[in-house]
């Protein structure tokens, strides 16, 4: 049994009615996450999907040489793990506690009955994974079709929107930002060193000054070159 205030501290949970919060409650539970535990491994049938409600997770594939390819860095109020509840199949990549976290777990079967009968929650629910397709589509094109300086411009724009400061904290080692952009630490810091002759950032430790966030904005978009 789950407090409602609890249920509702993740996002797409947040709007819903006491009825809702309470029911949904009812079948949840919260589970605690050390930094470093895997929550689930690419394969497992899919026994219910993640709420964070404390903490940070990542999402990554290995590929059969062991090389990760990070694909979302989620945290306090995300949703994970919803796509394969739905499809009914097995998780498609592995989860990993970047920190100590706190999960609010949902089973499969239950969640599915409670959709069943809970049209708007349903409906929700569509939309949640629509936004994630549109996601995918846009990390499948950056990684295809733009350049490291393009993916790692576009990055930044993204942090210095999350964060609403010119001066930016990392939210990720450089080892693992090389991995969710699709390149290699050599390579990023290449970039990085190139984006401050450039004058894009200024480079302190972990963190990064945006100088020109203009400029940034038209490298993100291709508009010029490094």
């Amino acid at each position: 049994m789950t407090r409602p205030d609890t249920v509702r501290a993740i996002q797409f949970f947040a709007g819903l009615s006491d009825a809702q919060a309470a029911a949904l409650g009812s079948i949840a539970n919260t589970l605690p996450a050390q930094r470093g535990k895997e929550i689930f491994h690419e394969g497992e049938e899919a026994a219910g999907l993640f709420g964070i409600i404390e903490g940070k997770i990542k999402i990554a594939k290995l590929s059969p040489l062991g090389k990760e390819q990070i694909l979302h860095i989620l945290g306090p109020g995300e949703l994970f793990a919803e796509v394969p509840v739905f499809a009914g199949r097995n998780y498609p990549a592995n989860a990993v506690a970047m920190e100590d976290s706190r999960l609010l777990f949902i089973p499969r079967r239950a969640f599915r009955d409670m959709l069943a009968s809970d049209p708007d929650l349903a409906m929700g629910m569509l939309a949640i994974l629509s936004i994630r397709l549109r996601e995918f589509t846009r990390k499948i094109e950056a990684l295809s079709l733009k350049e490291v300086p393009e993916r790692l411009a576009a990055h930044l724009l993204l942090l210095r929107a999350q964060q609403g400061k010119d001066v930016l904290r990392l939210d990720l080692p450089k080892g693992q930002l090389a991995s969710l952009l699709g390149t290699i630490p050599e390579t990023l810091s290449r970039v990085l060193k190139k984006m401050t002759e450039a004058g894009y950032i200024t480079v302190d430790g972990n963190d990064i000054g945006v100088a020109d966030a203009e400029r940034l904005d038209a490298l993100a978009q291709g508009l010029e070159r490094l």
